[in-house]
Formats: structure tokens, C-alpha cells, sequence
């Protein structure tokens, strides 16, 4: 009775023991909860929207002490720079901007993102700035504002169209706000925006851009230890020094957005579901082609819509194709395939020209597309051309000129033997049966033959 008594005082102090170290707070000499790292390098897209809101909820789920937001941006789109950035502003964990490695660079979106972070932070020999809003849609490449004169209020240059005006007014309310509510320099974020100032990192550090300059992420987590950052749960302090990093990849889903939403994929996406559907109409019940078409038009499409489209290349892109389908049903003799081609590339070239960086399309692109429909239509042109000069072998015109055998004797109206098939002739002549005659027209269903010239004899040889 003692042993089983002494085994279930045993086994309830260990469960004690458990249960008091399980709830016990983590003493001084406990490591720090480590700190999440997202990288956002490359425009500024919905995929990478995505990518860092997702980031910053996974980071929260862990109970991270921080997360590093590591920026090399030239900019992006508007919309998807304003999820990031009430992503930041909504995160419950503290949000350290930091643009590296040294020679990156946090432009135009970049710049807004950075300024919404609690703590912004920069490596040696980055820079920043150049906010400026342009347009990206209908091709309004106004040209940008100039820079103020020394002295001169930073208000007065102003875009040249009202729309232009709209955008950069409210731009420049948006990032007053961030600064504001950051304690940054507010008149030279103005200035960013209004006259697409950009500076250096030490410059951002004089003129109180920034809060620190760190070449690393280690010695920029030891340099914000202590520091107080307001986050949406609240003024939390830093306690970063020594913590582990714990790096957050993009997943299968963002890399497929952000590959789609490449220009020049998206335009051959667009290119093969053209081609795809032009091919099933053609010839209807080749199932693949229109299959094959089908999704991928539906992926450009859905990949255009993330980007800045000019709705001038996309109608030079349509006609293009509108006449490319019409050689096929129009004797031009190769005029509208080729005007078609032009009118593609040409619009291939407009679609994507804005002045957003990251999202040209690469000229060598639409420079293979140009060359490979040239070829084809010069090769169905040729083809085409080539065929004038060969008998016709199907068809009514087919019938005139064949030789047929005569199946029985007639005069008048009876049969012949014509292509494995037999059919009715007349002739105004006697036949007799195994009789070659020469088809010389049709009236319908009946063949008008003629007794066909004996051929040739051959020369014997001695």
C-alpha cells in the first residue's frame, strides 16, 4: 500500500512541477521571441501585396517581438502600396522598414511603405524618394513637375492636367499623414511627392527621413533594443537584441501571381489564347487549341488587369488580330495578315509603355513575337502563291479533265467508273464497256464525257 501510495505522490509532484514551469514567465536568461523578416523586392504588385499582408499575420500568429520589412522597390501600383500600408499601420507587432542591401532602394511606392513603419531604417549607399504619382492608364505622360528653387514654397509646381493635380494632392495628404502620425520629416516627404525628390541614406538620417542607418539585420535589431514603437495593440518596447530571424518566403501562389504578372508573359499568355482560339475555329473539334486558348486568355486577362495598360495598344493588339483571322477568309494575298502583324506589335509595344519602372515590356519579346508572325504569314503567303501553279486535286474543278472507265455499254446516258466511285455520264457518241473517256464538264451529278485520244505507242527497241 505505501509503494503504490508513494508512486501517486510521484506522479502528481511531477505534474505539478510541469504545470508550475509551463506557466512560469520566461526568466531574464530566456531567449527573446525571434523576429520575422519579409523581403519585398520589385514593383510594388497585388501579388506582393499579398505576400507582405499574409506576412504580417503569420509573424502575429507566432507572437513575433518584430518583423523586418527589407524594401528594394523602384515603385509599383497605387493600390496595391495602399494594402501594404494599412497592413502596417493595422499590425498588432511592431514593424521595422529597412532598405537593403546596400545599393537598393525605396522609390516612389517604397517610399510611402517606409514612411508607415514604426521604426525606418536604412543600409549605407541606398536611397529614397521620387513619389511622385504618373499615370498609367490611357497613356497622359504629362511631363513631371520642376524641382522648387531654393526658397521657393514646394506647392507651386503643379501637374499640367486636372487629373494629374487630383492624384498628387491626394498623394501628398497620404503621405503627410504617414509622417505625421511617424514623427518624420513632413515637408520633405511633401517634396517627394510634388517634385520627386530623392535622397541618400545620410541624407535621410540629417534631414529626420529615417531613424537609424544599419549595414546589417543583426546590428539593426541591437541598435532598436529599448526602442518604444506604437503598433494598433498599443506602445510596445523593443526587445530585439539577440533574437533569431526567422525569414518568411513568398508561396506557390505568390510566385504564380508574380510570374503571370510579368509584361512580357502576360503578353504571350495573351498571344497563345489568341492564336489558341483562332486555331478552333478554324478547325472546329480540335478540342486542344481552343482548351489551351482559353486558359490562357483568361490568365492575360486576369494578369492585365494587375498591370498599367494602355487602352490604345490593347485596340492595336485586337485589330491586329482581327486582321490576321480575315486572311484567312479573305483572298488579300497576304496584305491584311501582314498589316495584322504591325498592328500587333505595334500595340504589343503600347500596351505596357508607361513610365512606371518595373513593368516596361522587354523589347526582345516583341521583337521574337514580330519576327515569328512575319515568318509565318511570309510562309503562308508563299504557299499560297505555290499552289497557282499545281492541279486542282479536290473539289468540282477536280472532276474537269479526269480519264473514267466506261462500266457498261451505252449511248446516250450510263455509267462510268471515276475515283473509286461510279457516276453518271452522257456522251453523244457510242461507249463500250472499258472504254477510256476524259471528263469535259458537269451538269449537276452527270459527268459529259468524251472518248478519251488512244495513248501513244512506245518505240521498240530493236
Amino acid at each position: 500500500m505505501s509503494v503504490w501510495r508513494f508512486i501517486v505522490v510521484s506522479v502528481l509532484a511531477l505534474l505539478g512541477a510541469a504545470t508550475a514551469m509551463a506557466a512560469a514567465p520566461a526568466g531574464a536568461g530566456a531567449s527573446p521571441p525571434a523576429v520575422v523578416l519579409l523581403r519585398l523586392e520589385g514593383a510594388v504588385s497585388p501579388a506582393s501585396a499579398d505576400y507582405v499582408v499574409r506576412g504580417l499575420q503569420d509573424a502575429q500568429q507566432r507572437g513575433a517581438q518584430a518583423v523586418v520589412l527589407e524594401l528594394d522597390t523602384p515603385g509599383g501600383l497605387s493600390d496595391a502600396m495602399r494594402d501594404i500600408v494599412k497592413a502596417i499601420l493595422g499590425a498588432r507587432v511592431p514593424v521595422i522598414g529597412y532598405v537593403a542591401p546596400s545599393g537598393a532602394r525605396a522609390a516612389s511606392a517604397g517610399t510611402y511603405i517606409l514612411y508607415a513603419c514604426g521604426i525606418a531604417a536604412m543600409a549605407p549607399a541606398t536611397n529614397i524618394g521620387a513619389a511622385t504619382p504618373i499615370a498609367l492608364i490611357g497613356g497622359n505622360d504629362a511631363p513631371p513637375p520642376r524641382a522648387p528653387a531654393s526658397g521657393a514654397s514646394s506647392t507651386e509646381p503643379a501637374p499640367a492636367s486636372t487629373e494629374m493635380r487630383k492624384a498628387t494632392n491626394d498623394a501628398v495628404a497620404y503621405i503627410r499623414a504617414l509622417a505625421e502620425r511617424r514623427g518624420r520629416n513632413v515637408d520633405w516627404a511633401e517634396q517627394a511627392v510634388r517634385a520627386a525628390v530623392s535622397i541618400s541614406a545620410d541624407q535621410a538620417l540629417k534631414q529626420h527621413v529615417i531613424d537609424l542607418i544599419a549595414p546589417d539585420v543583426s546590428t539593426l535589431l541591437a541598435d532598436v533594443d529599448g526602442r518604444s514603437v506604437e503598433t494598433a495593440a498599443g506602445t510596445q518596447v523593443l526587445h530585439t537584441r539577440g533574437a533569431t530571424v526567422e525569414a518568411i518566403e513568398p508561396d506557390a501562389r505568390n510566385r504564380f501571381l508574380a510570374v503571370i504578372a510579368n509584361p512580357s508573359v502576360a503578353l504571350i499568355l495573351l498571344l497563345l489564347g489568341f492564336g489558341g482560339l483562332v486555331m478552333e475555329g478554324a478547325h472546329p473539334g480540335g478540342i486542344v487549341p481552343g482548351v489551351v486558348g482559353a486558359i490562357c486568355l483568361l490568365l492575360a486577362l486576369y494578369a492585365l488587369q494587375l498591370l498599367p495598360v494602355n487602352f490604345a495598344g490593347l485596340g492595336l493588339m485586337l485589330l491586329g488580330v482581327v486582321l490576321i483571322v480575315s486572311e484567312a477568309f479573305v483572298p488579300a494575298y497576304g496584305v491584311l495578315g501582314i498589316g495584322g502583324v504591325i498592328s500587333f506589335v505595334i500595340g504589343s509595344v503600347v500596351l505596357l509603355r508607361t513610365s512606371a519602372p518595373a513593368y516596361g515590356l522587354a523589347l526582345p519579346v516583341v521583337a521574337g513575337i514580330a519576327i515569328a508572325g512575319a515568318g509565318a504569314m511570309a510562309g503562308i503567303v508563299w504557299l499560297a502563291l505555290r499552289s497557282r501553279d499545281h492541279p486542282v486535286v479536290s473539289g468540282r474543278e477536280q472532276m474537269i479533265g479526269a480519264t473514267a472507265e466506261v462500266v457498261a455499254d451505252f449511248e446516250g446516258r450510263g455509267l462510268v467508273h471515276l475515283h473509286g466511285e461510279r457516276w453518271q455520264a452522257q456522251c453523244a457518241v457510242p461507249l463500250k464497256r472499258g472504254q477510256t473517256v476524259r471528263v469535259t464538264g458537269l451538269r449537276g451529278l452527270v459527268l459529259d464525257v468524251q472518248p478519251a485520244p488512244p495513248a501513244p505507242l512506245k518505240e521498240q527497241m530493236p
